[in-house]
């Protein structure tokens, strides 16, 4: 039996005792989650500088506090969530107790990304404890140094049978893809995502799919150009564009494309000096494959910032190219990396037209002053987010759900979101044994009196009911009114 194996039938053991069902035990887990990041943010912060050279600085905004965040907002509300859920009823249930219960999934699998290592690990498995289940952490091994600070560590704040954090590489994976679990969540690129979802498919396990793709960037000639460049370069540079809601390409009109070029300049040297590679908030590219890939994406492209390049140290400086077709290398898959392509077209319309053209990307940004505009980037366009006048910050609103669409992903989570995700909604209906003379109406002999009065009174849950043959009422879950 393999190490994979052990450890889930391990986690599958402990979670039938049923010591996760009680909320009070997964509070208690999460309050020694959030424990675990506090004291320990030294050696994650560490972590993430051998690996992607980030900040101190960088690594608690991008990834701790937000995981804070998340934690104490599901320690707060988790008697809420997981309470049960009144429902709208008929007639025929008027008397019944109707409610949706949420329950544990089971044992689940969470496989983490290496942009983001603690974030987007950590975040889901907020998540799967509030809901009640065991979890199988699988780190990415794209970031070794933050896969063993996880592995040595986080045993210490949680439980090891229910909680195990797994390391390895691709032969790892396969291995506990192998293994039948109730979901699997997995954050990373759309090709792995199919292997993911293919493999779950053999025992009917349910996934989530955090994915990526080319998310457009819509500058509108009338907004603020400094004020958008500002934002958007803060956007595609942090983490050294290794971030997959970052702004893939930029959309303009071919009038305001040298102005955009000139205020991305600007900000580029406002934020990273005018040496990016001695700057501690500039990161660098994960390792040398990735750092070949990218740098391969530039051929055959004019570039107008930046360019410079280290292959010793996997340092690519904020890099903008001009005059970019939708036939260049740059165009045919998702960057993540500091490359920002501008592509021109005619206007709103031209740019509508890219982006359906296209797989449905995770986030569609549009800069413009004009509500009138961005409502109809809302409604012609499809993702799995959509900002305006910004980049990003959609990430740390919990009550949001995060997710893509199509190529981009499936399923969702934050704050609520991964309460749901990593639940059961379980349909429940209480019914006494009483009344019995109701029910007589869904018995057979089926006449048509009995059947008229039947359709009537499944019909009859408002007091707008047009054809309703009964006394008009409206059933919520605080009680009856009639009317």
């Amino acid at each position: 039996m393999s190490r994979e194996q052990l450890v889930v039938q391990r986690a599958k053991k402990a979670f039938q005792t049923g010591k996760t069902k009680p909320l009070e035990y997964r509070i208690h887990q999460l309050k020694s989650l959030y424990r675990f990041v506090s004291e320990r943010r030294k050696d994650i912060a560490d972590a993430v500088k051998r690996d992607l050279n980030k900040s101190e600085h960088g690594t608690e905004l991008f990834e701790t506090l937000g995981l804070e965040g998340e934690i104490n907002l599901a320690i707060e509300r988790l008697a809420e969530w997981a309470a049960p859920r009144p429902v709208e009823k008929n007639l025929l249930t008027i008397a019944d107790n109707v409610y949706v219960q949420p329950e544990p999934l089971g044992v689940v699998l969470i496989i983490g990304a290496w942009n983001y290592p603690w974030a987007v690990t950590l975040q889901p498995l907020v998540g799967a404890i509030a809901a009640g289940n065991a979890a199988i952490i699988k780190p990415s091994e794209v970031s070794p140094n933050s896969a063993k600070v996880m592995e040595e560590l986080l045993p210490l704040y949680l439980d090891k049978d229910l909680y195990p954090v797994v390391t390895g590489g691709v032969s790892e994976t396969q291995e506990l893809l192998k293994q039948r679990f109730d979901h699997v969540f997995y954050t990373g690129s759309s090709a792995v995502g199919k292997l993911v979802m293919q493999a779950a498919a053999q025992h009917l396990t349910p996934v989530t799919l955090e994915l990526g793709g080319k998310s457009p960037c819509y500058i509108d000639k009338n907004c603020d150009l400094a004020v958008a460049c500002r934002r958007i370069t803060w956007g595609k540079f942090v983490n050294c564009g290794q971030t997959c809601i970052a702004p893939d390409y930029i959309l303009c009109e071919s009038s305001i494309q040298n102005q955009v070029v000139e205020e991305i300049r600007k900000s580029i040297k406002e934020f990273y000096t005018d040496n990016p590679k001695t700057f501690e908030d500039y990161g660098r590219i994960i390792n040398k494959r990735h750092f070949k890939r990218v740098m391969a994406l530039m051929e055959g492209s004019t570039v107008v910032i930046g360019g410079e390049s280290d292959e010793s140290e996997c340092y690519i400086a904020p890099t903008v190219l001009k005059d970019v077709t939708a036939e260049s290398r740059v165009m045919q898959e998702e960057i993540f990396g500091p490359v920002l392509p501008i592509i021109t077209v005619s206007g709103v319309d031209e740019a509508i037209q890219f982006i359906n053209e296209r797989e449905k990307p995770l986030v569609v940004y549009v800069f413009s002053p004009d509500n009138k505009l961005v409502r109809r980037v809302i409604a012609e366009t499809s993702s799995g987010a959509l900002l305006a006048n910004d980049c990003l910050v959609h990430f740390c609103v919990s009550a949001l759900p995060f997710g893509g669409v199509g190529n981009s992903g499936m399923g969702c989570y934050h704050g609520r979101h991964s309460f749901n995700q990593f639940s059961h909604l379980r349909s429940c209906l209480i019914k006494k044994l009483k009344l019995e003379s109701i029910n007589n109406m869904r018995y057979p002999p089926h006449t048509a009196i009995a059947r008229e009065l039947l359709k009537s009174a499944i019909r009859c849950h408002c007091c707008t009911s047009s054809s309703c043959n009964w006394v008009s009422v409206k059933i919520r879950p605080s009680g009856l009114i009639f009317c």
